[in-house]
């Protein structure tokens, strides 16, 4: 028995647009009323639209996406949830950009293989990177220290009027937070001014 199509749409902010992943749910034949969407990083699956999906989902159904980073960005967790749809859930996955993770319900037992193990391997591939990232930074971090390049953001210029303030502020007519306020900077900052002068 054959059960509903069902989308996913993600963005990571919600200024970006959806258009492109809706026009190819469209043209897959996914019912405008069966797609689900969250604006929100993929991080992890704590999404509305997301979980939304997943309540309904259920056997013989089939989960469509764009491509795999629409799912998500974590490869352990994508591992993961890819398990509770096809085997927990018993539900099809369709990625529309890389058909070879496909595991719709027509796919025979071999065809469910092979796309967990491309799946397993595109995470080895993406954890690898994802090291070899931390690791570049690093490096980058410590040859910058060893040419004495001061790293991080620059600190914030003492403003002329802050004597002014701190006088003020001595005397009691301003509280800390009120005179980091008038300086337009937050009672942290105020505060080690103070101990600095």
């Amino acid at each position: 028995m054959k059960g509903k199509v069902y989308g996913y749409i993600r963005v990571s902010t919600k200024e970006q647009n959806e258009d492109r992943q809706r026009i190819a749910m469209r043209e897959y034949g996914v019912p405008e009323e069966n797609v689900y969407l969250d604006k929100q990083s993929g991080k992890n699956f704590d999404r509305p639209g997301y979980q939304g999906l997943m309540n309904v989902l259920q056997e013989n159904d089939t989960f469509v996406i764009k491509s795999i980073d629409r799912l998500g960005r974590n490869f352990d967790e994508i591992l993961k949830q890819w398990r509770i749809i096809t085997m927990e859930k018993k539900a099809g996955i369709i990625v529309l950009d890389m058909p070879i993770l496909n595991t719709g319900l027509q796919h025979d037992l071999l065809g469910k293989v092979i796309a967990e193990m491309m799946l397993t391997l595109m995470s080895y591939m993406a954890e690898t990177e994802r090291q070899n990232i931390r690791q570049r930074q690093a490096e980058g971090i410590a040859a910058a220290r060893e040419k004495g390049v001061h790293l991080g953001r620059k600190p914030k210029e003492i403003p002329k009027e802050f004597e002014t303030v701190k006088a003020l502020w001595e005397e009691g007519v301003y509280s800390a937070t009120a005179a980091a306020k008038k300086l337009g900077v937050d009672f942290h900052t105020f505060k080690r001014w103070v101990n600095k002068k």
